[in-house]
């Protein structure tokens, strides 16, 4: 998987055709759906297609079918043949992503948190062996928990979801779809918002999405400037506290600065 990927992508795995359309998107990750956006008849020829894919030794994560279902079995023998791929579990508890992350070992492994019981038990999920990242499917959680996805009302599930994360060592979380994937600013709103609130990156659902998420988890023109003015300061001050528009700058807000900085160079030499 690539250092902490913002925008991830969302691809149906029965249709091939789009498999490179994805690629080009900009997309930091592309994610080879075989679970929700394939019908039941069509998931064995989702697979295969797949596995075309991922036989050419192109990248992708691969969301498979959960642990409950009749396909779990053969989504995770077939991307044992491939120790490149990623993994993204749907429905992910503690018992079903320990045994997904054992067999598929060596390989980045993403839980999507989508049960009350999965939320009820952050900690334990956060510390199953071989997780790289928590992805929260807040359609489905808000679905089962009757929480409605609007205004402030899911925001102290989203905050767990980073504080467990950053607690467990994990990357960063990748925060749940915007359904709207006709209006730009409104996408860039929400990723920017989910950005705020400590997560690192965002659920696409169409190649429309990807370049307001990009750009929503990118420093700001006002951020970078920002942070050059208060590390040109800070060393002006020889490493004392100082004041900057009025406010005061410490060790803290230095550190701030410079993890700004190195986003934005990071991304200069992305």
């Amino acid at each position: 998987m690539p250092r902490c990927a913002r925008s991830l992508l969302f691809v149906p795995g029965h249709r091939p055709d789009r498999f490179d359309k994805a690629v080009a998107s900009g997309a930091h990750q592309v994610v080879l759906d075989l679970e929700d956006a394939v019908a039941p008849e069509a998931k064995a020829a989702a697979r295969d297609a797949v596995a075309g894919w991922l036989a050419r030794g192109a990248p992708a994560l691969v969301r498979i079918n959960a642990a409950d279902t009749g396909w779990y079995e053969s989504d995770l023998a077939m991307l044992q043949a491939f120790p490149d791929a990623g993994v993204m579990l749907p429905k992910a508890e503690r018992h079903s992503l320990a045994h997904t992350a054992a067999a598929l070992s060596g390989r980045p492994v993403v839980a999507l948190l989508e049960t009350v019981a999965g939320y009820l038990d952050l900690p334990g999920l956060c510390g199953v062996r071989g997780l790289s990242r928590i992805a929260f499917g807040s359609v489905d959680f808000g679905l089962e928990s009757g929480i409605a996805d609007e205004g402030e009302a899911m925001t102290p599930v989203r905050i767990q979801v980073v504080l467990q994360s950053k607690l467990a060592g994990l990357q960063a979380p990748v925060d749940g779809v915007s359904v709207n994937f006709s209006d730009a600013a409104r996408m860039g709103l929400d990723a920017l918002r989910s950005r705020q609130l400590g997560f690192g990156g965002k659920l696409c659902i169409h190649p429309a999405q990807v370049r307001a998420v990009n750009e929503a988890f990118e420093p700001s023109a006002q951020e970078r400037d920002w942070a050059a003015r208060v590390l040109a300061a800070f060393e002006a001050s020889a490493g004392a506290a100082t004041a900057l528009d009025g406010k005061m700058i410490d060790r803290p807000v230095v550190e701030r600065a410079r993890q700004i900085m190195g986003q934005a160079a990071a991304q200069a030499h992305a």
